[in-house]
């Protein structure tokens, strides 16, 4: 019996240490299924509270508000509680009481609920973070590079700490989703080896992890965004895993993803196909301002016209719903696809209106260039957003931020402009990169020709500006170094500024940094070269040297870019047969892979060349190819779609006149006369006069016909029929068209295309052509392949060509028209003369 008593006295002894032991307050947190309930725990037990219990309400608090959808979201609420300063204070206090991995939850959890960066709970808990930082395993170290980066940190020398770990220990990290965290918190840090290193090491953790978590290669793909890198091998696996879970993206993902991949200049075909089909899916889920703006960015720029209607329709209904940010986009939106919806235009402009306040500088002129360019009257708001622009600008110090003002604020009209902008401007040039510098002129160029003094004097203030852009521009090409940095401030520059102050000073910078061009940079340097339209030897023999050497390691996409300025400025190097056939060599096996409206482009570049790869012809002219090139030509930006029509038109006519033995037919008759009859029909003074000049040098007005529409749709400017004596023969019929004392061609009563005469025996047709500018390198008087080919393809069709350059027909050696008669006798009668 006494011992059944120590028995039962001890196990009652141990119940009871047990239930002394047993943390109540954390098992009351457990059961907590809202913030309400956790702070109800809080508040009874301050006392009591130790880290753990605080880690956990915290941890809790956020957790309850990343389940529910962002507009349910109660975050201020949370904030206002007296209990969350409790909270608050006590996670001050316990600090050095916290491990490694509570510290760094508590600071993210803290930072999602919205407390300010500059509070002092959590500085310190970034202070004692960056005295564990070198401890930290690698998941905390992810985490607490994103809470930096949510206190825009990204610079910062803790970041670089951060950085300098990540290299050290790269090998070491396993987890695709630690590692794409990374790379996006220090993507503004990285060098040009740490990035490679990145991607490596990101392109093997793709092949290795869960292909369900889509985050992961949307992260990797918002790094190479980050650091502005179209590293096309790693792009597609990520678009290859994205497109596998595209059933499980809603808009907002989709939208990101869209976003991301037109700043990479990355186009998908079958990403966009199968991003289109599931927005649709998702429009009658998609009702609450937040996902429905989200699916309107997404959807509207490629939906069809009845869809766009619908979205339009909703759009208006929710448009007094929507917040400041939600209008800025859906305004954005809309000029991205003109709109003419009045009434949508109007009730987004109110929204906007009423939130002026919240925006930002950048936002203002976002909003400023969207409603400007969708051409909507508001004069009331316009002015409104001006003077926000300049109060903005004079407070302004980042150059990017005051480039983009000014070139807003250049938009709009102002008789006279306030001397403090133009002080903000010239204060911040010296910081501008090229590109921001063409900007600002183009601005400075609009501001003097509205200046009402500009008709006597350009304003003085306005000319120290322009010597001080001229003098920043050269300054950053010759302190320049680096070729890939130059390239990519290079990249969308342009007008008359670059071309006239600085493109001399370009060309000699890119021929000091040529030991520099590699395959890298080659596709980059090449797309320059033609978009300048600047014939340059040196530069484009190196790119063809590279190009033979490294071909394999260039994207074979690339070989478009790489190839273009030697099709589209009719140069050959003296590797020029070999350049063509390796890229050929190399894009072939992956013609099927290529995106459909870009193999258009590929071909039309190399058919200017007189380039016709059979394979590559076959396949852009089978059915299921032109079937796949239809479905995508919906889902591209207009200026696109209409570019890549009018290439496959080129390409089909090139093909049908230099190829007959591919028997591809003609398949574009009804597409060049809709082309033909939108034509404005307006001729220039020099053609007039050259119209002249030819009636009266073949001895009468109708024995010319100008603007000759000839088969497969090439338009003659002139056209005149000499006998085999060439003597000239008049038509038969009179010309269909004629021109007026105002330049406009008029068009008879037949149709467009011209009735072709039959030709006497020995007599030939001659095609006179008027070669303006634009068919002629920037820098030279040599010839550009689309002019060759045009003439290439007139003598195919039966025609002998004269072309007349502008420079030779404005000459001063041709000022009078007996000398302007005797050019065009000696270019018509040339062999009579010669022989």
């Amino acid at each position: 019996m006494l011992r059944l008593r120590c028995v039962n006295s001890l196990l009652g002894r141990l119940h009871h240490g047990g239930s002394v032991n047993r943390d109540q307050v954390l098992e009351q947190l457990r059961v907590c299924s809202a913030e309400d309930q956790v702070f109800d725990v809080v508040g009874k037990n301050k006392a009591k509270l130790t880290v753990s219990h605080v880690s956990r309400a915290v941890g809790m608090l956020w957790q309850f508000q990343k389940e529910k959808p962002q507009m349910l979201r109660t975050v201020a609420l949370i904030k206002s509680h007296p209990q969350f300063l409790t909270l608050r204070v006590l996670a001050e206090n316990k600090i050095a009481l916290m491990d490694d991995l509570m510290l760094v939850d508590m600071l993210y959890s803290f930072l999602r609920l919205h407390v300010d960066p500059h509070d002092s709970l959590v500085q310190q808990l970034v202070s004692e973070a960056w005295l564990r930082l070198d401890r930290f395993p690698m998941a905390s170290l992810s985490k607490f590079s994103i809470c930096l980066s949510d206190q825009h940190l990204q610079h910062s020398p803790l970041m670089g700490h951060i950085t300098n770990i990540v290299d050290q220990r790269l090998s070491s990290i396993d987890d695709a989703r630690i590692l794409t965290t990374l790379m996006i918190s220090m993507s503004s840090l990285v060098s040009p080896r740490l990035r490679d290193a990145l991607i490596s090491r990101a392109d093997h953790l793709l092949d290795t992890m869960d292909p369900s978590n889509y985050n992961n290669p949307r992260r990797v793909v918002q790094f190479l965004r980050n650091i502005k890198h179209s590293y096309r091998p790693l792009l597609e696996k990520c678009n290859k895993i994205i497109l596998c879970n595209i059933l499980r993206l809603d808009a907002e993902h989709i939208s990101i993803i869209m976003g991301l991949y037109q700043s990479l200049q990355f186009n998908s075909c079958d990403f966009r196909l199968a991003a289109k089909q599931r927005l649709k899916e998702l429009i009658d889920s998609s009702t609450d301002p937040f996902s429905f703006t989200k699916l309107f960015v997404a959807l509207a720029p490629m939906a069809s016209q009845e869809i766009r209607d619908g979205l339009e329709n909703s759009a208006l209904l929710l448009a007094d719903e929507l917040n400041a940010h939600q209008a800025l986009a859906i305004a954005e939106a809309l000029e991205e696809i003109q709109s003419r919806n009045l009434s949508l235009l109007n009730k987004i402009a109110l929204v906007i209106q009423r939130n002026l306040h919240c925006y930002k500088p950048v936002e203002v002129a976002r909003i400023t260039q969207a409603l400007f360019l969708l051409q909507y009257q508001n004069p009331e708001l316009f002015t409104k957003l001006r003077n926000i622009l300049v109060s903005f600008l004079q407070r302004s110090f980042f150059p990017y931020e005051v480039t983009m003002l000014t070139r807003v604020l250049s938009m709009l009209p102002c008789p006279r402009l306030d001397d403090s902008v133009i002080s903000r401007v010239d204060s911040v040039v010296t910081q501008c990169n090229l590109n921001d510098l063409n900007t600002i002129s183009f601005a400075v160029a609009k501001w003097v020709r509205n200046d009402p003094s500009y008709r006597h004097n350009t304003p003085s203030k306005y000319v120290r500006l322009l010597q001080t852009l001229n003098r920043c521009g050269h300054e950053r090409l010759q302190k320049a170094n680096r070729l890939d940095l130059v390239l990519e401030e290079l990249k969308y520059i342009s007008g008359e500024w670059f071309e006239e102050m600085l493109v001399e000073e370009t060309m000699v910078t890119l021929k000091r940094m040529m030991d520099q061009i590699n395959w890298t940079n080659v596709p980059e340097l090449a797309l320059f070269l033609t978009r300048i339209n600047h014939l340059c030897p040196p530069l484009m023999d190196r790119i063809a040297t590279m190009a033979i050497k490294d071909i394999d390691k260039i994207h074979h996409s690339a070989t478009y870019a790489t190839l273009l300025p030697f099709s589209v400025l009719n140069y050959d190097p003296v590797q020029a047969d070999e350049l063509y056939d390796v890229c050929i060599q190399r894009f072939t096996p992956h013609i099927r892979s290529f995106d459909p409206h870009l193999l258009v482009l590929l071909a039309y570049t190399l058919a200017v060349a007189d380039c016709f790869p059979e394979e590559l012809v076959k396949e852009i002219f089978s059915i299921d190819f032109l079937g796949k090139l239809d479905a995508q030509l919906e889902t591209l930006p207009d200026n696109l779609n209409m570019r890549t029509r009018l290439r496959l038109m080129e390409l089909n006519r090139a093909v049908c006149l230099e190829c007959p033995e591919f028997q591809v037919p003609w398949f574009h008759e009804r597409y060049c006369q809709q082309l033909q009859k939108k034509g404005n029909g307006t001729v220039s003074p020099v053609q007039q006069q050259i119209h002249k000049m030819l009636g009266e040098v073949l001895g009468g007005i109708n024995c010319v016909r100008v603007a000759v529409v000839t088969p497969y749709f090439y338009t003659a400017d002139f056209e005149c029929i000499l006998d085999k004596h060439l003597q000239p023969l008049a038509y038969s019929e009179p010309s269909t068209l004629q021109i007026s004392d105002g330049g406009q061609v008029h068009w008879g009563t037949s149709s467009v295309e011209n009735i072709r005469d039959e030709l006497p025996p020995g007599a030939q047709r001659v095609a006179v052509n008027f070669l303006d500018s634009k068919s002629f390198c920037k820098n030279s008087h040599h010839m550009k392949g689309e002019a060759l080919m045009r003439k290439r393809h007139l003598e195919i069709l039966g025609y002998r060509v004269v072309q007349i350059p502008h420079f030779e027909w404005n000459s001063m050696e041709l000022s009078t028209p007996d000398a302007w008669k005797d050019y065009l006798k000696k270019n018509l009668f040339r062999e009579l003369s010669s022989s």
